[in-house]
């Protein structure tokens, strides 16, 4: 990093590295990538998700560096971030072979959706323009999970639902939110029993990673997102909870303390796509 007359500098290196030492992560996760490298970066826009267009905006705006938090259109390796989800549901004490299983249709689902999709799209406009452009994923989702163990971590065996939802509400991007956190299965004044909070694992686990987590013993899962068909097929088993964040709120929690990590080292950071 670089001090110039303009301002403080970086890379993309750089910024990815702050990246995983926020969340305390070894490496770049696969759901994660620097498409175009740039060198003295000072002014960066940022949102959760970037088109070919908001590059085209980026240029427009001067800025030397476009980071999406969802991976671009190139990233086809996406479903190996999954394996995210067995990680957590062992550490809830699941078996790895049925967190394997779970795992399996949402790991079909998203080979079939990039084995269809123009991967290269947004990636081929950025390097057209010669625009830096990344986008940093896991990392930040998995520093935005660990805010939200803290939140419910004070939680005694007595808590319901609705104290997991007010817990998760005094977190400041949650609360500011214009979706309120649902409770999607259950009811607020369930017993919350064990409590997994299932995110940083590339995306929601739907209801196979669910019922297993019910399966084994955990009373309340919490998501940022659950479909509406999963929903209802976890009500009518009701197995256990599920509370619901919401997916901006929820993604948010991780991206914003690292825009005031970029800021607080002096870059210039243009909030836009639900980046404040």
């Amino acid at each position: 990093m670089d001090n110039t007359e303009n301002g403080t500098t970086a890379s993309t290196e750089e910024i990815m590295q702050w990246s995983l030492e926020l969340a305390g992560l070894d490496e770049v996760p696969p759901d994660s990538a620097t498409y175009i490298p740039g060198d003295n970066i000072h002014r960066v826009l940022f949102g959760i998700d970037v088109s070919s267009a908001d590059l085209l905006v980026g240029r427009e705006l001067g800025v030397d560096l476009v980071i999406a938090h969802h991976p671009a259109d190139r990233l086809v390796g996406f479903p190996q971030i999954f394996s995210r989800h067995i990680d957590l549901m062992v550490a809830h004490g699941v078996p790895k072979n049925e967190a394997e299983e779970a795992i399996r249709t949402l790991t079909d689902r998203w080979t079939d959706r990039f084995h269809s999709a123009n991967y290269d799209h947004v990636v081929s406009v950025a390097r057209l323009l010669k625009m830096p452009f990344m986008n940093i994923h896991n990392a930040l989702d998995e520093y935005g999970r660990q805010r939200m163990v803290q939140a419910v971590s004070e939680l005694g065996a007595q808590a319901t639902v609705k104290d997991v939802v007010a817990a998760l509400t005094e977190i400041p991007e949650i609360a500011s939110a214009p979706t309120q956190i649902q409770v999607a299965v259950g009811e607020p004044d369930n017993p919350a029993g064990r409590i997994a909070i299932v995110h940083g694992a590339g995306t929601n686990g739907g209801y196979e990673i669910a019922q297993t987590y019910f399966r084994n013993g955990i009373g309340t899962v919490v998501y940022i997102h659950l479909a509406n068909d999963a929903k209802w097929r976890l009500r009518k088993e009701n197995l256990g909870n599920v509370v619901v964040i919401g997916h901006l709120p929820g993604d948010l929690t991780g991206i914003q303390p690292f825009v005031q990590l970029m800021r607080d080292k002096g870059l210039e950071v243009i909030g836009f796509s639900g980046v404040r």
